[in-house]
């Protein structure tokens, strides 16, 4: 890992993994990834309510880790450079997310 990115990936780590809302806002942008979309089209697609994927695209906004163009309702979101070029940090990040859900998922089964 290049000392450059240790801050991007802490950055990643504390809007992820450290908050309530990360999960939600790794799937944001996972689907932004795909392609660039507006809030409506991301509220459809993840099945959240608008005002909640706002307040995640803000967040992420805010951070350097979405750029936007356009106004209102038509705003389109995508991901910064930064996030470009380090997306395989968000990756290694996303999966160990996706481990420790099985986990708890499991033991939650086995209950």
């Amino acid at each position: 890992m290049a000392l450059r990115s240790r801050p991007f990936r802490h950055l990643l780590q504390w809007l992820i993994v450290g908050s309530r809302g990360g999960v939600s806002r790794a799937q944001i942008i996972k689907a932004i990834r795909e392609e660039p979309r507006n809030a409506n089209q991301l509220a459809t697609l993840l099945g959240v309510d608008y005002r909640t994927v706002r307040h995640h695209l803000d967040v992420l906004q805010k951070n350097g880790l979405l750029t936007s163009m356009g106004e209102q309702y038509g705003k389109m979101y995508f991901l910064s450079s930064e996030l470009e070029e380090n997306f395989e940090v968000f990756e290694e990040i996303w999966n160990e997310i996706g481990k420790r859900l099985k986990r708890k998922e499991k033991e939650r089964v086995s209950e």
